[in-house]
């Protein structure tokens, strides 16, 4: 620590020559005596203490803003993940049992949860389960993924163009409240009992749900993304590539996956009605055949497996996608 010396003047000495808290004379030299003792290197500067000070304070901002919880042991983080859905279906096995057993229904319209497992047990010894599974999941991630091309096509001309907005955009959100087993009879009088058939009613069901998540993600992009993309030569399909679309991703990712379980349930309503020997039997024509049969343990696993389909595809493939995004983008802290 460098020492301060103090030097008495004369009896008439003005206090210019006292020095202050720091040590440095507050005389009218004092900015010329700082900006020596800055200049000069070696000792403690007040300039290299206020730039210290500056860095710490930016590195400390940028320790809390990137912050990681520490990582926890796979144990427990597969306890606080999986635990909650088991026990909600324990309970719902539980309460299902309970009326099986009070006869809240009669058992032959509401069948035990031990005779709907042995019918799912029955068509897997018969090897036609996964055939079934895989059936209907094929066309749906067909049909999704033709509703992906379509749909982001369209919300990116109605988010960018204004006219085109104004004319169809309240088109799209009534399309998109509306019932897709409502398309299901104009479809079949279109293209007859086909595949074709499915396909559209899948499509009419999915892409304005994609279109309008697209068109809400580009609604919050900030500004001066567009701006800086536009400065440095991004337009057009480059600007729509590497600007828009990256910066409506968080949205984008929202309408996939609305886009997706709006697919699974107009494929399932089409499969119900649209059931012909060659189109092959998925999960909604097994359903069908269920309630042609008046089998209720086969009603109920089909329906069983349709629910576990869809929520496999949104855990395993959408739920991990969101949340990539998210925490790339500083949206869901991790841990």
């Amino acid at each position: 620590m460098a020492s301060t010396e103090t030097t008495t003047g004369p009896a008439g000495s003005t206090p210019d020559d006292v020095p202050d808290a720091t040590g440095t004379p507050a005389g009218p030299d004092s900015a010329d005596t700082a900006g020596a003792t800055t200049a000069g290197g070696g000792g403690d500067r007040p300039a290299d203490r206020d730039g210290t000070d500056l860095a710490g304070l930016e590195a400390g901002l940028d320790a809390l803003d990137s912050t990681v919880a520490a990582r926890q042991p796979w144990l427990r983080t597969l306890a606080s993940k999986a635990l909650p859905p088991l026990i909600a279906v324990v309970i719902v096995l539980v309460l299902w049992q309970l009326a099986y057993h009070f006869e809240v229904k009669p058992h032959y319209l509401l069948p035990s949860p031990v005779d709907v497992a042995r019918s799912l047990q029955e068509k897997w010894l018969e090897g036609t389960l996964l055939g079934y599974v895989w059936t209907s999941l094929s066309r749906g991630a067909l049909g999704f993924l033709a509703s992906v091309v379509l749909g982001t096509a369209l919300g990116l001309i109605v988010a960018r163009v204004k006219a085109v907005r104004a004319a169809i955009g309240p088109i799209l959100s009534g399309l998109q409240s509306l019932p897709s087993v409502a398309w299901v009879p104009a479809a079949i009088i279109w293209f007859g009992l086909s595949d074709v058939t499915i396909y559209a009613v899948v499509l009419l069901g999915a892409v304005p749900s994609i279109a309008n998540g697209l068109v809400a993600g580009v609604d919050q992009i900030s500004p001066l993304y567009l701006r800086a993309g536009r400065t440095i030569g991004a337009t057009g399909v480059a600007g729509v590539r590497h600007v828009l679309l990256p910066a409506a991703l968080p949205g984008y990712i929202a309408g996939l996956k609305q886009g997706w379980a709006f697919s699974w349930r107009s494929l399932m309503a089409a499969e119900l009605i649209v059931n012909a020997p060659d189109l092959g039997t998925g999960l909604g024509q097994l359903l069908e055949q269920g309630r042609e049969f008046q089998d209720m343990p086969w009603v109920l696993s089909a329906i069983l497996l349709i629910l576990i389909v869809g929520i496999g595809i949104e855990l395993l493939v959408f739920a991990p996608l969101e949340r990539r995004v998210l925490r790339s983008r500083g949206l869901l802290v991790k841990g």
